[in-house]
């Protein structure tokens, strides 16, 4: 699971990035791979559009996306909680109090060769820089990384 403020900029891309990274590899169907919000402020918001064009050109679909907010559920479901920034991960905690299975990672955590739980730099914020270009190159540098700890 991928989370960050709104879901409606870095965790969908990472979302879909990953998706593509596993269809690529041929594992898709061995991987369950969603995204959402620490925030309600997007619930119900397709991706922002800059993100799902950034995206579009680089192949990927994010078309159906809809903005949802992490829930209790999901941390029970998911095997891993990545988020994009430290400020996602204290709202994160927010909602689930205690971390007590230590699934909650950033995402650049993973580009490391012997990856520390949150250790890695933030995936910097297009909402507030516009580029989103840079944001995507930051997303698939740590989704490349997060497929190598997963063994593919």
């Amino acid at each position: 699971m991928f989370v960050c403020h709104g879901n409606i900029c870095r965790s969908p891309m990472a979302e879909f990035v990953m998706k593509e990274l596993a269809r690529k590899a041929h594992v898709a169907d061995e991987l369950h791979i969603e995204s959402s919000a620490t925030s309600r402020e997007e619930i119900g918001n397709a991706i922002y559009p800059p993100a799902g064009y950034t995206l579009s050109m680089h192949g990927i679909d994010s078309d159906g996306h809809c903005a949802r907010q992490f829930t209790m559920s999901d941390y029970n479901s998911f095997d891993l909680v990545v988020v994009m920034e430290d400020y996602n991960k204290r709202n994160l905690m927010r909602l689930i109090a205690c971390d007590c299975e230590e699934k909650v990672w950033k995402l650049l955590d993973f580009i490391a060769d012997e990856p520390v739980r949150g250790a890695g730099a933030d995936i910097s914020d297009p909402w507030y820089h516009g580029n989103f270009d840079k944001t995507y190159n930051e997303i698939l540098v740590g989704c490349k990384g997060l497929m190598r700890y997963l063994g593919y």
